[in-house]
């Protein structure tokens, strides 16, 4: 089925990742329009990634000791609202990662506990099979094995025999007179 194989989640997070770049031309757009957000939050990340970037570009061709001039308003402003526009997608991006990593986990504890539980039911059922087999086991033992019963039908036909002939009565009421006697 294509439901199992594209889920519903991803397809959701995907969908706010692609919400998140007019997200962030808008958070662009306002940065560039109000004061206070271009003073406090775009100029000084854009003039310190300018700082950043020229001394390693200075250092990397082999001046070393030169002063490094800022950005003038207007392109720090604009440097500073592409870095946030930029961070914003990154965050979106980031948050969607954590989100899914967060519902693999889950699926998998979720996975683990049902194979432990499925585990612990047969773990139950063997041992409640092995008491049912001691218990048939017991019974077994307490039927009276073949051997007896030929014994006792033995017996039986010799006192049937007995019974049925007079002159077995006389000679087993003499062996039972003598052996009362020892």
């Amino acid at each position: 089925m294509v439901v199992g194989a594209f889920p519903m989640a991803k397809l959701l997070y995907l969908g706010i990742r692609q919400v998140s770049k007019p997200l962030a031309n808008r958070i662009k757009e306002a940065a560039r329009r109000s004061e206070f957000f271009k003073t406090y939050i775009c100029l000084p990340p854009a003039q310190l990634y300018h700082w950043v970037e020229m001394r390693t570009k200075m250092r990397i061709m082999g001046f070393r000791g030169t002063v490094i001039k800022p950005l003038n308003e207007e392109a720090a402003a604009e440097l500073g609202a592409e870095l946030l526009g930029e961070a914003t997608i990154f965050i979106v991006g980031g948050g969607c990662l954590v989100l899914e990593y967060w519902r693999h986990q889950t699926q998998q504890r979720h996975k683990e506990e049902e194979q432990r539980a499925a585990w612990d039911a047969l773990r139950d059922e063997v041992g409640h099979l092995a008491l049912a087999l001691e218990t048939l086991q017991a019974q077994v033992q307490e039927v009276p094995r073949q051997d007896a019963l030929e014994e006792l039908n033995t017996q039986l036909r010799e006192m049937r025999a007995q019974l049925c002939d007079p002159a077995s009565k006389a000679a087993s009421a003499s062996q039972t007179v003598s052996a009362s006697k020892k």
